[in-house]
């Protein structure tokens, strides 16, 4: 599931920081391989916007089971990416 390009939903689910207003979409740059608490992990990628242009660079710390994939790595973006 997690493979570079692939564009994810953060939300809740995945941290509470990323709670109403401040979930994003995420396009995956790498996955960092340092073991971190079970079921957590480091991810690297870009904030997309609405209409899915890399805004800003971040890395963050979630909970595997709360990302939602949006879309794969190599298919064509959705005209508007859920928020």
């Amino acid at each position: 599931m997690l493979s570079p390009g692939n564009v994810l939903f953060v939300g809740r689910a995945a941290s509470v920081q990323f709670a109403e207003d401040r979930a994003l979409n995420l396009r995956l740059i790498r996955v960092d391989p340092v073991s971190t608490y079970d079921g957590w992990i480091w991810l690297e990628g870009y904030v997309l916007s609405p209409a899915g242009e890399a805004v800003e660079r971040r890395r963050i710390f979630v909970q595997v089971a709360g990302l939602r994939l949006v879309a794969r790595a190599g298919s064509p973006a959705p005209p508007r990416l859920p928020r």
